[in-house]
């Protein structure tokens, strides 16, 4: 029998992130996905190093890659129109269950299980990091885009920091404090 899984996985190089707002350089999920990735395995590390925290930052890392898996079948659903309401923000969750659980029968019976733990975040103690590290890519999209001249990106940042500050998360406080700024930098000065 052929299974299908990773052949669409491999295709979340072609969904587009923030279709609603004009971009100088196009996000695909899969270039999102693997930020992402990079980033939560950091806030692991940072954790454990700083914090006393036991961490498991690989899987940080994995969970961080297939995060929105979901979108390779729903596309990404922007922002403003997936938190507009609750019952928009519930009908869109049960959506993506079911996108989840459609790329799961495309693996054997045997792989569900493990796919599925990664495909629903369900590690309560690494979900935060990983949410710390969608907003903290989020937002260094945003600064690219400001750092291109592209105003369109200015309330999202303004938007995106405010809800990194209330998540309360040290590690993602100690990255914004430390590794954020040398995104604002050119290549000639990193």
């Amino acid at each position: 029998m052929n299974y299908s899984f990773f052949a669409m996985v491999s295709r979340m190089k072609y969904i587009d992130r923030w279709a609603l707002m004009r971009n100088t350089e196009n996000e695909s999920l899969d270039s999102h996905s693997k930020e992402v990735a990079v980033i939560a395995h950091a806030l692991a590390v940072i954790g454990n190093k700083r914090f006393g925290k036991n961490y498991n930052a690989d899987r940080a890392a994995v969970l961080g890659l297939y995060h929105d898996a979901h979108e390779i079948i729903t596309g990404d659903m922007p922002t403003p129109v997936k938190y507009q309401n609750d019952d928009i923000l519930l009908a869109f969750k049960a959506v993506e269950d079911s996108a989840n659980e459609k790329l799961l029968s495309k693996l054997p019976e045997d792989l569900r299980d493990t796919f599925r733990d990664l495909l629903t975040e369900n590690d309560s103690e690494l979900k935060p990091l990983v949410k710390a590290a969608d907003k903290l890519s989020a937002l260094i999209k945003c600064i690219e885009e400001r750092k291109a001249g592209n105003t369109e990106f200015k309330e999202a940042e303004t938007a995106t920091r405010k809800k990194l500050l209330e998540m309360n998360l040290p590690e993602a406080n100690v990255f914004t404090e430390e590794f954020l700024p040398a995104y604002e930098q050119t290549l000639d000065t990193l």
